[in-house]
């Protein structure tokens, strides 16, 4: 049965509600509100950005920004070009990592200088190993980055295919090997297994339990490491104008209590303040967790079933501050890498806080071609537990305090002062701004060979309900959850011109817009 111009007009113009304002709610906003959609975005934060937040104007969120091909072409795809809104600077390096014996090393942009600083490092033969390790993860990215980041619906079977035709990607992928024990495999140098292994925390899991296949982590930070001028916040900034340039609207400070329904399914949602908006199609842009535990209404418990049960990926301890430093020259990225890394992961992974462990820091206004101001951006992250292994205690910020700033004394870096417990944010202060995580940051656990298909996708069994954000396909990271809000407008978009009258749900395929991915106290409704 054929649709009316009028029927499909009359769907078209049917509000949208975004349940969230992360990046992955933002990612889906623009192409709708672009495409001429009544869009609105709904987030109980005071301003758009989910986790890419600030506190008291600090990053205290994602900082690495990759794969900006992704971005690119969400600009591209609404008539715009992304150098024209964000300014962004490459990095010629990609981090600076330090060890307690003294030993240091960066890795580069520029691939021969990685190879030579490797040499340096470790020797020659450590050389070859890691060139070894970049054909092997270039080999995996480049197989998976069409079938799984950019497709919208994985298709198992062709990817089953795929593999079992190509002997040569079957032994990259080290089928059945951890990430751990592909390393202790590719470099003889332990220093060098810690470092790549670090790739793994990048979503939410442990090398010792991760997949080998996400050794593929790597190659996304060697296609290049952008800095965005005014800090990660800024991109979300720029993403929120042109929203608002096509008529889109943001209700912020409202808290959405209900996704409602009807027989139809989707009907609107129900806020806070006891007002209702009308929808028949909502993107919820938060972690899928809630809708599973009734958050959001027990209507909503079918919509990701299996995220209620699933495992998750770590959470953190992130300081966010200012402060003057001295004794040590700082790239952007950094890692104070802990002198047992097996000790540090099996504490996390045993609900514990280890008592030596592994810090990151972002030097937030390095890496820009002016020099930072003598008062510096910082933001610390110390991986964490999530909630469902260990509960929150009074003595968190204590304990963090002492794990951070003595051990970055030891490796001779010093602030001239110290932040109080305003500027940390604990595994249970990213519960309360994202109900229903378990504080964890990167949504369902990435361990286990199967961990990348099982996350839920846009469409969802519930009519009209569609996800997007970092806890469902493809997964965490900030390239990762655009993705996720582009496959949640692709499926909206062509759900909507679909010549059956009915409502579609749970549907196979979508529109095919290739990206350039491989070119050189909050609610339920604080999206990421």
């Amino acid at each position: 049965m054929e649709t009316s111009p009028q029927a499909a007009q009359s769907r078209r113009l049917e509000p949208v509600v975004v349940i969230g304002a992360g990046i992955g709610g933002l990612a889906a906003a623009l192409p709708l509100a672009h495409a001429g959609l009544d869009v609105t975005v709904v987030d109980a934060a005071a301003r758009p950005g989910g986790k890419m937040r600030q506190v008291d104007g600090v990053d205290a969120g994602p900082t690495v920004l990759t794969l900006r091909t992704v971005f690119d072409a969400l600009f591209e795809g609404v008539g715009e070009r992304l150098d024209d809104h964000v300014t962004l600077h490459r990095q010629a390096v990609l981090a600076r990592h330090w060890w307690p014996d003294g030993s240091s090393v960066d890795l580069h942009a520029d691939p021969a200088l990685n190879a030579e600083a490797i040499e340096t490092f470790a020797g020659h033969r450590a050389r070859r190993q890691f060139e070894a390790f970049c054909a092997r993860t270039e080999t995996l990215f480049a197989a998976f980055r069409a079938p799984m980041m950019e497709a919208a619906e994985p298709d198992v079977a062709a990817m089953t295919r795929m593999v079992l035709a190509h002997p040569t990607l079957l032994r990259a992928m080290a089928p059945g090997r951890t990430m751990a024990g592909l390393l202790r495999a590719s470099f003889e140098d332990p220093r060098l297994r810690q470092l790549f292994g670090r790739y793994a925390t990048y979503v939410g899991g442990s090398p010792h339990r991760a997949p080998a296949l996400l050794s593929l982590v790597w190659r996304a930070e060697a296609a290049g490491v952008w800095v965005p001028e005014g800090g990660m916040h800024a991109l979300a900034r720029a993403i929120t104008g042109l929203i608002e340039a096509r008529g889109a609207q943001f209700r912020m400070h409202s808290m959405v209590t209900r996704i409602l329904t009807d027989s139809d399914g989707v009907s609107g949602v129900a806020l806070r303040d006891g007002s209702v908006l009308p929808a028949r199609t909502v993107i919820f842009n938060g972690d899928p967790r809630a809708l599973a535990l009734g958050k959001l209404g027990d209507a909503m418990r079918p919509a990701a079933p299996r995220a209620a049960r699933a495992a998750r990926s770590m959470s953190a301890h992130v300081w966010a501050f200012r402060a003057r430093t001295t004794g040590l020259d700082l790239a952007h990225h950094n890692v104070f890498f802990c002198a047992d890394a097996q000790a540090d992961f099996r504490a996390l992974e045993a609900g514990r806080l280890p008592a030596d462990t592994t810090l990151y820091l972002c030097a937030e206004d390095r890496g820009h071609p002016t020099p930072p101001a003598h008062e510096e951006r910082f933001e610390i992250i110390l991986n964490a537990p999530p909630l469902t292994q260990r509960q929150p205690d009074d003595k968190e910020h204590a304990t963090c305090h002492q794990r951070t700033f003595p051990t970055l004394a030891r490796f001779g870096l010093t602030f001239d002062r110290l932040p109080g417990k305003a500027a940390l944010t604990t595994p249970g202060g990213f519960e309360t701004l994202f109900p229903g995580s378990a504080g964890s940051l990167y949504g369902q656990s990435p361990h286990g060979t199967f961990a990348a298909l099982s996350r839920p996708r846009a469409r969802t069994p519930v009519p009209g309900l569609y996800l997007a954000g970092g806890g469902c396909h493809p997964g965490a990271g900030v390239p990762m959850a655009a993705l996720s809000g582009r496959h949640a407008a692709e499926a909206i978009l062509t759900d909507r011109t679909s010549t059956s009258p009915s409502r579609r749900t749970a549907m196979r395929g979508g529109m095919s817009m290739r990206s350039r991915i491989a070119a050189p106290a909050r609610s339920p409704s604080s999206g990421s």
